[in-house]
């Protein structure tokens, strides 16, 4: 009897090594992605190659202290921004639940007292006591705990990246609203400032009209040119109001106080005459959505194993160590306290559903087909990321052109529209000649203002779409201070709202 223990006993301690080498399910092998060697343009404002950089913090390249000041304001209070992070707590809450599934999964100290009526004379009542401690430890001999442990820990790694995107996305919008309400600013500036030119036309043409040199027509037309301009305006206004909200949404702060904060900007933001753009294998790294996409494809491929480990029997280690005593013949409920009172048992078992293959095997194929999904969805969004970055380049070097040639027609609508003055004062022309050079001044400075912010907008998309923003995280500090204290005393965090160690990224997303 004594052998065939210490034979039972050396089966039991050979399950996890025999385990170790019968991990089931596949492998997981990076994706290829379907990508292009270098960007597709000969502009020399952009600067390609791999000796080229990213300016990470592309923002601080506008040169404007109030933008920076929004995205960094943005990073500390969006509760989008909170939301991700709270969603990154909770995924390392469930990798610690994955982890412990490695070990005894059931652990139960238990006991009872019973009262029992019992038939006859004497003492009608027998009162009984026990207690014991009982564990079971399905050992993980087709890895499908610690399947379950690495498909935990990439998801845990997409919800990272999640909270990576969030925040490339949060700087690139709070910087896209900050250009449009200065481009809103300066087009209602300029409109003021024609509002002040049509006016003193009206003026002469009433003078004019006054003397009997015009018709009433030509006063009629200067001031359906001057409620025009004027009209603009209150337009405008409302667009740069709407905007405020936007960015108070984004802020987590009210909208008069982003009023205040916006007071005495420097314009429209300037973007560089040169931009790094790298090469698009720098996209795999640096991309969030990427890396979010391959991170859940490693956690599917996890989840194909785990499924296949049901295919075959589970081994598990079984154990009790107890005491039990009645107060019958003579006998004491403190005895339970006595060795001769106690025993224990131990051994191996194992289960095997051999009659269920249809839906364990159904199952595993669920799996697989999801693992195909999530595969294609990776490859989709390389594809669009590329795209997204040839778009926001091939936008922003061609607005770059557009600007220059209504920089140009401004410069000669404003001397058009000085030589008309002059010629219509003179009586050398009619009215409608300088009707159209006002119209026309108007027409491309609101126009060149508008472009000079599309200019600013398309560097932020092209810089979005590069994947720049991120690195500025700390995700500690994106859950505020107070949410962490009132979590605290709520329940018992450990170290879990301490800084997380730095995170390694697998396969192509590695960096």
């Amino acid at each position: 009897m004594a052998r065939a223990g210490r034979n039972i006993v050396k089966i039991v301690s050979l399950l996890p090594i025999m385990g170790a080498s019968c991990m089931v399910g596949p492998e997981y092998v990076a994706p290829v992605a379907p990508i292009e060697e270098t960007w597709d343009t000969e502009d020399h404002s952009l600067q390609k190659g791999e000796k080229s950089r990213v300016n990470l913090s592309w923002w601080k390249q506008f040169n404007d202290p109030q933008l920076n000041l929004l995205v960094e304001d943005a990073y500390g209070q969006n509760l989008s921004l909170k939301s991700a992070a709270l969603r990154i707590l909770e995924s390392r809450a469930i990798l610690g639940i994955a982890e412990g599934s490695m070990f005894p999964q059931s652990q139960a100290l238990g006991g009872d007292l019973y009262r029992t009526r019992a038939p006859g004379g004497g003492n009608p009542y027998l009162n009984t006591t026990s207690f014991g401690f009982d564990a079971a430890w399905e050992l993980d001999f087709w890895g499908k705990f610690r399947k379950s442990v690495n498909s935990a820990d990439a998801s845990l790694l997409a919800d990272v990246a999640d909270f990576d995107d969030i925040l490339t996305s949060l700087t690139a919008e709070v910087a896209t609203t900050y250009v449009n309400v200065r481009t809103i600013e300066e087009r209602i500036a300029i409109a003021r400032k024609n509002v002040e030119l049509q006016e003193k036309s009206l003026n002469i043409v009433e003078l004019q009209f006054e003397a009997g040199t015009v018709t009433e027509l030509d006063v009629l037309q200067a001031k359906t040119l001057l409620t025009s301009t004027q009209s603009q305006i209150p337009r405008f206004q409302a667009t740069l109001y709407k905007l405020h909200n936007a960015l108070s949404v984004l802020l987590a702060k009210d909208a008069d106080s982003i009023r205040s904060q916006l007071k005495g900007g420097k314009g429209i933001p300037v973007a560089p005459v040169k931009a790094g753009v790298g090469v698009p294998a720098d996209l795999l790294r640096r991309r969030p959505d990427i890396r979010r996409a391959e991170m859940l494809a490693i956690a599917q491929s996890e989840q194909i194993g785990i499924a296949k480990a049901d295919l075959y029997p589970s081994f598990t280690l079984v154990g009790f160590l107890g005491a039990s005593a009645n107060d019958f013949a003579g006998s004491s409920l403190d005895d339970v306290f006595n060795g001769d009172n106690s025993g224990f048992s131990f051994g191996p078992s194992f289960r095997w559903n051999i009659l269920n293959y249809g839906r364990i095997k159904n199952k595993v194929r669920v799996e697989d087909a999801r693992f195909e999904q999530v595969i294609t969805a990776y490859q989709n969004i390389v594809l669009n990321a590329a795209r997204e970055v040839e778009d926001g380049m091939t936008s922003f070097i061609h607005t770059k052109q557009e600007a220059e040639f209504l920089r140009q027609g401004v410069e000669t609508s404003e001397r058009s529209t000085d030589i008309s003055m002059i010629q219509y004062k003179d009586g050398l022309t009619d009215y409608q000649r300088v009707l159209d050079s006002i119209r026309s001044l108007t027409q491309r400075q609101d126009q060149y203002a508008e472009v000079r912010g599309t200019i600013a907008t398309d560097f932020i998309a092209m810089y979005k779409a590069l994947g720049g923003g991120w690195e500025m995280r700390d995700r500690a500090e994106a859950i505020p201070l107070e949410t962490r204290q009132k979590m605290l005393q709520r329940t018992d965090w450990g170290k879990f709202l301490e800084v997380p160690e730095p995170v390694e990224v697998s396969g192509n997303a590695k960096g």
